[in-house]
């Protein structure tokens, strides 16, 4: 996997930012008309999307290096890893419907791509393991991010997760016998403390679903 290539692409998109500004401007216009279940503080609402977005975006190379690490120690590395590179690829070559994306503000929707990929790695896992494969929830932040994208086009973007999915797991991923000695391991205190620096990204920042108001 190249994730140095992933945080260089990153890096750029984050100096296309400096440059132009245009993830400010979408936000600017997006905020008078986002979903009233996402909640923002009264105060600086701009800034804290802005920075949900950003780090939402440059979590990415970390989460795919982490659940790259987690498939390896449980002997499903050769069924996994090609997933994580699909992700990789949502951002060194991005699928058609994303031609002519550039810049931070186009960075969220291949980290979207990204994201939604583990978190459906993860609900597998979970059906397989009763856990996660990283306890990371990020169930909330792709809610999010659902919104900000737009309804339509993140709809377009979770069929092309569902499909990359679809085309590269199944059951017989998981029934190995390196994949049963790994369960065996995944109580331990040892694997509870390696994952609880992996908090809710999007209540860290600052921004929660609810009823709308």
């Amino acid at each position: 996997m190249n994730i140095a290539a992933v945080r260089e692409q990153i890096s750029q998109a984050h100096q296309h930012e400096r440059q132009t500004n245009q993830l400010k401007a979408r936000l600017e216009q997006q905020l008078p008309h986002l979903h009233p279940s996402i909640h923002l503080p009264e105060q600086d609402a701009q800034g804290t999307l802005a920075r949900f977005v950003s780090a939402y975006i440059d979590q990415v190379p970390e989460l795919l290096e982490a659940a790259h690490e987690v498939a390896r120690e449980a002997g499903i590395e050769s069924q996994i890893k090609p997933v994580l590179k699909i992700a990789e690829a949502y951002f060194m070559q991005p699928p058609s419907v994303m031609q002519g994306h550039v810049g931070l503000d186009c960075l969220l929707d291949e980290a979207y791509l990204a994201h939604r990929l583990v978190e459906e790695v993860n609900d597998l896992y979970i059906q397989h393991f009763k856990q996660p494969l990283i306890p990371f929830d990020t169930t909330m932040a792709n809610l999010i991010a659902h919104q900000l994208i737009g309804e339509t086009f993140a709809n377009q973007l979770d069929e092309v997760v569902h499909h990359s999915v679809d085309e590269m797991l199944n059951e017989a991923s998981f029934a190995k016998e390196s994949v049963e000695a790994y369960r065996d391991t995944l109580c331990s205190a040892e694997t509870g403390a390696a994952w609880k620096r992996w908090p809710c990204l999007s209540r860290q920042l600052g921004v929660e679903l609810g009823q709308p108001a």
